[in-house]
Parts: C-alpha cells; sequence; structure tokens
C-alpha cells in the first residue's frame, strides 16, 4: 500500500490559485486578491537604525554593549516573528481553500542583488512563504506546481489561450482579451 504509514495520499485538485509575486503586497492571485503585506521591517526601520547606533557607539564587550546587543536582537526577533506569523496565517488560508497552487519560480537572492530592492525582497519572505505553502500543500496531499519564471503567464489569456504580443511592461497585471 503505502511505503510510509504517515505518506498521504495525493489528491486529484478541483481548486486551483496562481499567484504572482508583488513586490509591495507579497503576491498577487488569479482571482484579483492581494496579500496586503504589512511590510514589517519597514515599519520598525527607524527604531532598529536608532538602537544600532547606540550600539556601535558603545565599547564593545561592555556590560551596556551586551545590554543594547541584546535588545537590537530582540527587535530582529520581533519583525521576524511578525513575519512568520503573517506569512502562516496567509499560507494556511490557502492551503485550506484550493487544492493546487501555482506560483512563478523565482530566484529572490539574485533579484535582491540585482535589481537594488534588497530591503523589499527580504522584508517580503516570498521564499519561506513558498516553503510554508509547500509543506503544507504536501500534508495534505495537494499540489504546488511552480512555473518557469520566463513564461508569459502575465501575457497569455487564461480562457482561450491566446498570447497577447503588446503586453511586455511588468506593470502591466491586466488586460481584456
Amino acid at each position: 500500500m503505502f511505503e510510509y504509514e504517515n505518506q498521504v495520499p495525493e489528491r486529484k485538485p478541483h481548486t486551483f490559485l496562481g499567484l504572482d509575486f508583488s513586490m509591495n503586497g507579497l503576491y498577487k492571485d488569479s482571482e484579483g486578491n492581494e496579500a496586503d503585506y504589512p511590510r514589517y521591517y519597514r515599519k520598525w526601520e527607524k527604531k532598529l537604525e536608532r538602537e544600532q547606533r547606540k550600539l556601535s557607539h558603545m565599547q564593545k564587550g561592555s556590560r551596556n554593549w551586551e545590554k543594547q546587543r541584546i535588545k537590537v536582537a530582540k527587535l530582529h526577533e520581533k519583525v521576524a516573528n511578525q513575519r512568520k506569523d503573517f506569512l502562516h496565517k496567509r499560507s494556511r488560508e490557502i492551503v485550506n481553500a484550493y487544492d493546487c497552487v501555482c506560483i512563478e519560480d523565482l530566484d529572490m537572492k539574485t533579484m535582491a542583488r540585482s535589481l537594488h530592492f534588497g530591503k523589499s525582497v527580504h522584508d517580503n519572505g516570498w521564499g519561506m512563504f513558498t516553503t510554508f505553502l509547500k509543506y503544507k500543500l504536501e500534508d495534505q496531499g495537494k499540489q504546488l506546481i511552480r512555473i518557469d519564471k520566463w513564461y508569459p503567464s502575465s501575457q497569455t489569456c487564461s480562457v482561450c489561450g491566446y498570447k497577447n504580443p503588446e503586453t511586455k511592461d511588468l506593470g502591466m497585471r491586466e488586460w481584456d482579451c
């Protein structure tokens, strides 16, 4: 029967969702909804800068330096925990509602370096989000499909398959066939 006791059988998908990475909202799905990502790092950036500046002016190894280092670490941990909480909740909502999720296969490290979007890309946590989606979908026997980054999904009609030659701009995500 199954090789392992806890192995989940794959189910035939009935409901599908496509997710497109969005720099400011985490994603935009095929139904037109956005994640409305709160950008936790950007919210705490000023306070982090202030506390890190205080730390840099202190004598390394002193008690006050250690206290300040812990304060900075707690702020970073708070931002990370808020991000993880949001991503877990969004991924759970998606997994409960859909049997198959299709996402773009993007290299986020390259995107952060080459396009000078470092803080925004890393603040979104797209890679972590896709990891959460993957394991939650697999636990329920559902599918995560990664689409090649060069596939013209934004330029192809989802109903008839017509490829629009005019839409080359990345900002244009919707058009009428």
